[in-house]
């Protein structure tokens, strides 16, 4: 399917590795040039060396830690005249309820919520004078089925999900249209990372823990990036234009949900 995209320009957050990398590669097979971030230089250089290398597109890369004030301006300066916008940032870390403090939260907030939104009301209104956008959020299943350990992210993600479901509503008539994916496990460093600790608490085999984790799955397996990504290209494509302010559940039928 030509996704009617190429030549287009876009800018995926945190997508040297993970489901960043999967939206950013996903995107270049479909044309788009790319400003790409991350944290770590190394990484990003490489993974924007192979997506030149494979796709030929355009690719600016600038290191940043997004969720800064100064992360987003040096982002922002490399992003003039964006189409697409994937925004995307680690989650906070795990705990109970009787961890967290107000620092705690606003930490959460700055990260997963106020820094997607900062990013778009600075690049949305360039997309209005043009009559078209796209604008995917990578949220977390966490927001239709809260973790308990997770409840930084819950809270911070839904209301982000808030946010725009509001926001979607008021910009589709100018031909922006935003959405967001919600991902339950995939094949990442942070699955990996989990099933490792998962296999020393239990003092069981990685292979067994991950086993584990697959059972909880109707598909019996994680998601891959190249999946994932290639979801977040359709949501920026030309045929998205009349899905707007929807959150799209990536998770392998884990949410035994209806709605």
């Amino acid at each position: 399917m030509d996704l009617g995209i190429a030549g287009k320009k876009a800018l995926v957050c945190a997508s040297s590795k993970g489901l960043g990398l999967g939206c950013a590669e996903a995107l270049a097979e479909a044309g788009v040039d790319l400003v790409m971030n991350a944290r770590g230089a190394d990484a990003l250089e490489a993974a924007a060396a192979d997506i030149r290398a494979r796709f030929g597109v355009s690719i600016d890369t600038v290191v940043a830690d997004v969720t800064t004030e100064q992360g987003q301006a040096d982002v922002l300066a490399a992003s003039k005249g964006i189409d697409i916008l994937v925004t995307n940032a680690g989650g906070p870390p795990p705990g109970m309820w009787t961890d967290w403090d107000r620092d705690d939260f606003i930490k959460a907030l700055d990260a997963n919520m106020l820094t997607p939104i900062a990013l778009m009301k600075e690049l949305i209104p360039g997309m209005m004078e043009k009559g078209w956008g796209r604008v995917v959020n990578i949220t977390s299943v966490s927001v239709k089925s809260p973790i308990p350990v997770l409840g930084l992210s819950n809270s911070a993600r839904a209301g982000l999900t808030g946010y725009v479901a509001g926001t979607a509503r008021q910009v589709a008539g100018q031909g922006v249209i935003i959405n967001n994916l919600q991902p339950g496990i995939h094949a990442t460093d942070r699955a990996a990372s989990l099933d490792k600790g998962a296999s020393d608490a239990q003092g069981i085999s990685v292979e067994e823990a991950q086993q584990q984790r697959f059972a909880t799955i109707p598909a019996g397996r994680y998601g891959t990036r190249e999946e994932f990504g290639a979801t977040c290209a359709f949501l920026c494509s030309q045929h998205a234009g009349f899905i707007v302010g929807q959150n799209i559940l990536l998770d392998g039928g884990a949410t035994n949900t209806t709605m």
